[in-house]
């Protein structure tokens, strides 16, 4: 494992994170939200280079299963190398798109992300894809950008053209609307710090109905 792969692994879980930067925090928060348990699997919409596949990895430990998804072969490439450089064995790095999970149904405990269904053009698929893969009873624990209800989706995009991730965004009450339309319950959506404004980091948890 590299130097600076075991230094992520040691400092995320710290009780009092040393890094201020708000997005660090914000995926934490996220990952912890999740609350994978030993024994369970996972999956990371938008996997990147594959640090949060990692962590969840050494939260469910050997027992348990992480997936994790990406659209491009550059980011797969490097998350597969960096899995191999911790030694995990119990992840895998799948090519797909957030809209279609190359899944089957039932098949995650949890569903966990950074920042990404904002960015995708068709959130309904998205939340339908989440609520699909997870087995009854299973949870989402995700962080995104949001917006106050009071803002139209043109305030939006005005903001998202200087302030980078943020055009797509949804209103609150539109996450919330979506993911019971998507049948999830026990969902909420709570703001963590302002990135425009009006425009907020937040973590969103909701629960697919146990049968």
């Amino acid at each position: 494992m590299s130097a600076a792969v075991r230094a992520f692994y040691e400092t995320f879980w710290a009780d009092a994170p040393a890094d201020p930067e708000p997005w660090a925090w914000q995926r934490r928060r996220a990952l912890l939200l999740g609350e994978a348990q030993p024994g369970e699997r996972v999956l990371d919409l938008g996997s990147g280079g594959g640090i949060d596949v990692l962590l969840s990895a050494r939260r469910v430990g050997p027992s348990g299963f992480v997936h994790g998804l990406d659209m491009t072969d550059e980011m797969l490439d490097l998350a597969r190398s960096n899995a191999a450089e911790a030694g995990a064995t119990n992840v895998e790095f799948r090519k797909g798109v957030i809209e279609d999970v190359p899944l089957p149904d039932a098949s995650v405990d949890v569903v966990i992300s950074n920042c990404v269904v904002n960015l995708s053009t068709d959130k309904p698929a998205v939340l339908a894809e989440m609520f699909r893969v997870l087995v009854p009873g299973g949870r989402i624990g995700i962080s995104d950008v949001v917006a106050e209800d009071q803002l139209a989706p043109a305030d939006r995009a005005e903001r998202g053209s200087f302030v980078g991730c943020i055009a797509g965004a949804l209103s609150r009450s539109e996450y919330l609307d979506g993911l019971a339309g998507a049948g999830f319950v026990d969902a909420e959506v709570t703001f963590t710090h302002e990135a425009a404004p009006g425009m907020h980091g937040a973590i969103i948890r909701a629960t697919r109905p146990a049968d």
